[in-house]
């Protein structure tokens, strides 16, 4: 541990996360933000380009849940076409929890294009 360094933290889309977690702890991590876009398995293997991931993105988020870590984020990116309709559905299982949801802004950039078709914004 470095002398005056408070937080240790991780971003993750959670794939590795029960395998590396132990290793993680103990070298001092004490915080995690975890990518999930979406509660839906099949929505989950595509935003992760991978095929037959046998991690649910519901259950990596109770594990971290059961852990305690002192700090635990979810950072869902709201996009239009995509997954604006689970905002409720993030709420509610999140709700008795010990996380924090932040719903934020996708990024409108791929490389040199903008990508404004699927941003979803304040009307």
């Amino acid at each position: 541990k470095l002398e005056g360094l408070k937080t240790i933290a991780v971003t993750t889309n959670g794939i590795n996360l029960t395998r590396l977690l132990p290793r993680l702890k103990e070298a001092g991590l004490n915080a995690i933000n975890i990518s999930l876009d979406t509660l839906v398995p099949a929505k989950f293997e595509f935003i992760v380009r991978r095929k037959g991931t046998n991690l649910s993105s519901k259950a990596t988020v109770l594990v971290l849940a059961g852990i305690c870590l002192p700090s635990l984020q979810v950072n869902c990116v709201v996009m239009r076409g995509f997954n604006e309709d689970e905002v409720l559905d993030f709420v509610d299982f999140t709700k008795d929890l010990p996380v924090d949801v932040r719903f934020i802004e996708y990024m409108p950039f791929d490389g040199k294009y903008c990508c404004f078709e699927i941003l979803l914004g304040q009307k």
